[in-house]
């Protein structure tokens, strides 16, 4: 087994460092439920003539599509307010990286409130507090204002409702099409952005950031609030299985089926173990190089595509354009990662990103529409499809009821990464004057990520569904 030397490592199998036996992990993040009890009315989940899980999806997908765009929307904000405020670029983009600092440390918390109270109490929290930073930005005139605001307001409020948060439960309603399921969720995050971005920017122009604020705090409220009442950490709390399963005997002999690692998979993984595990901290390389990598050019990337030569709508367009994009990627390659395994599409998700840095350091000396083109297909069609992967690569490694926990600790990285991503390249071009030394730093950062999967090998744990027998 691939592990840190520990002393509970080196016993037998099913057993911890004082030789006292570990259950079995369960075949999904969280085991499986009784049925309702007999003379218990059936759920009105369970009464559909189609799978609840579906449900649950759609709602997904609108979350993401509004709390991730209100993070995001940090890009279009950023020229108006170094303009108008006539702030260093670093200290600006700082309140992003800031508020992603401050997501790194809450996200242990909030990975705890999810084993505990449920996505429906976390999610509704990340509403109040991202409308409340969103709201509160309008009456900002000093930098920390702006860092409490749409720093940590907005940074930690989205972090209560977007990948991270979604990740620990969504996997728990599908096994055998689990990153397709993830993917389609997440593909709101194209959604929300072609249709909220330009929206947006045009209010910018119009009348102003303060104006896209309101408009997107109040929508947030409007949209999110109500639409995650119905939310349910797993099946088995409304009478259903995973998949829709009609039987629980046969959906635990495939996921049975499915273990590559017994030893492996028969330890109940708590964070204490976890951590002393050569694959966690793969696991965390690979998450903070993609955080690093993905949020350094979603931040920089309208300040660079104005200032070499394209006008602002056409900039606002193309980072609406890179997550619309990313839509047929997030579901197509999740869906292949089903068939073919977590490591190859992770790996050509993190080539997506080479590709987006190589495009625009290119930009920078002959700027053209096909090199634009390349950028957001490179950046969204590939490197998008990260996110449809994330919850299942950990899910299959450190799978069992500890697996909220697990995850979140393993987010920090990412949240670091995105943290230190558009600060870094904040200062690097305040250093340099351009673009150039900090792009290629992320290109770097884009290699290791696509290393880093291989160590981690999930599929060496469990198998996708594509490669199981069963």
């Amino acid at each position: 087994m691939d592990r840190l030397a520990a002393p509970w490592s080196q016993t037998a199998a099913g057993e911890t460092d004082r030789g006292m036996p570990v259950p079995s992990s369960p075949a999904s993040p969280s085991p499986a439920a009784p049925s309702p009890a007999p003379g218990r009315p059936p759920s009105f989940a369970a009464r559909l003539p189609f799978f609840f899980g579906w449900v649950i999806i759609l709602v997904a997908f609108l979350t993401v599509a509004v709390s991730v765009t209100t993070r995001t929307a940090f890009s279009l904000m950023f020229p108006p307010i170094v303009d108008e405020f006539g702030w260093d670029r670093g200290l600006a983009a700082g309140a992003f990286s800031f508020g992603f600092l401050i997501s790194a440390v809450i996200s242990p918390v909030v990975g705890r409130a999810m084993d505990r109270r449920g996505p429906r109490f976390v999610i509704e929290i990340g509403v109040v507090l991202t409308a409340a930073g969103l709201l509160g930005a309008t009456i900002i005139d000093r930098p920390w204002q702006l860092y409490a605001t749409l720093g940590v307001l907005v940074g930690a409020g989205a972090n209560c409702m977007s990948f991270s948060v979604q990740s620990q439960y969504l996997p728990n309603w599908f096994v055998r099409r689990r990153a397709l399921a993830t993917g389609l969720a997440f593909s709101g995050v194209g959604v929300g952005a072609i249709l909220i971005l330009p929206w947006l920017q045009s209010i910018i122009l119009e009348q102003g950031w303060r104006s896209a604020c309101w408009a997107l705090g109040l929508m947030t409220l409007v949209v999110l609030l109500p639409i995650n009442l119905i939310v349910a950490k797993r099946p088995q709390d409304l009478g259903l299985l995973p998949d829709g399963a009609k039987e629980a005997g046969a959906a635990a002999a495939r996921r049975a089926a499915a273990i590559v690692d017994p030893q492996w998979a028969a330890i109940e993984w708590t964070v204490g173990r976890a951590v002393r595990t050569r694959r966690f901290w793969w696991l965390c390389i690979g998450f903070f190089s993609s955080g690093y990598a993905w949020y350094a050019v979603q931040v920089h990337q309208t300040k660079y595509l104005v200032e070499i030569g394209f006008g602002p709508m056409q900039a606002a367009w193309a980072l609406g354009l890179v997550a619309m994009v990313g839509i047929p990627g997030q579901i197509l390659l999740g869906a292949l990662s089903d068939r073919i395994g977590r490591e190859i599409v992770w790996t050509i998700a993190a080539c997506g990103f080479v590709l987006c840095y190589a495009a625009l350091l290119a930009l920078a000396a002959a700027p053209s529409q096909a090199l634009l083109y390349l950028m957001v297909l490179a950046q969204g069609g590939l490197g998008y499809a990260f996110t449809s992967l994330m919850g299942s690569v950990v899910a299959e490694i450190f799978e069992g009821p500890h697996f909220g926990s697990i995850f979140s600790i393993v987010m920090v990285s990412l949240l670091a990464g995105g943290a230190l991503g558009p600060w870094a390249t904040g200062v690097l071009y305040d250093l340099e004057g351009a673009y150039r030394i900090a792009f290629v730093v992320a290109l770097g950062f884009s290699l290791l990520g696509a290393v880093s999967i291989w160590f981690a090998a999930p599929g060496k744990v469990r198998m996708v569904a594509g490669r199981s027998k069963v």
